[in-house]
């Protein structure tokens, strides 16, 4: 179902290409501005969903997968540029491949799951945007090698993507064995 809150994650979608283009192009404080634009969308569908009432299954898989376009992208431009450093885009890439090959492996299993971020997941989301963010100004007032403490940040948000990474694992491996005790009990009693 079409409604405002699909329509803004559509929009934050279709401002991933434009925000790669602009850092492309050096055109920093664009690039700023569009993934402020996508941060805002992102905070205003989920408000409007709530408050319309207006949440669908649609919204469910697109808001997510909106996220994951901007923070991939974001990162890979970002290191690919030389303003953050490789291993980083590596651990953010790989956490979200390993979030959508969990989610893939279970549905080809027909294992019942929740899609719900934990709230470590939301802090280290959090945390990666405040990373690119915080890179996209430094970048347009002076270069983010002159800042020592960016550096922090940068491990920071990598020790939060690792540990987000491990509990989804945990949590899938937990669906995982929850199916198969279930199945285990359905077999006992036949």
């Amino acid at each position: 179902m079409v409604n405002i809150p699909n329509l803004l994650t559509l929009l934050r979608i279709l401002l991933v290409p434009v925000f790669v283009i602009l850092l492309i192009q050096g055109q920093f404080l664009k690039a700023l501005l569009v993934f402020v634009v996508a941060g805002l969308t992102d905070a205003l569908d989920g408000f409007l969903a709530r408050v319309l009432h207006q949440k669908t299954d649609l919204g469910l898989y697109l808001d997510p997968l909106a996220d994951k376009a901007l923070i991939i992208t974001s990162f890979v431009t970002l290191a690919v540029m030389g303003l953050i450093p490789p291993w980083l885009a590596v651990l953010v890439i790989s956490r979200d491949f390993i979030i959508l090959l969990g989610i893939s492996v279970m549905t080809l299993m027909s294992i019942p799951f929740e899609i719900k971020p934990a709230t470590v997941s939301k802090v280290t989301t959090a945390f990666q945007l405040l990373t690119v963010f915080v890179v996209l100004v430094l970048t347009y007032l002076q270069g983010v090698e002159r800042n020592d403490w960016v550096f922090i940040l940068f491990w920071l948000t990598g020790a939060l993507t690792v540990i987000s990474g491990f509990n989804y694992i945990m949590r899938g491996l937990r669906f995982v064995n929850q199916d198969a005790a279930q199945n285990e009990k359905k077999r006992d009693l036949s």
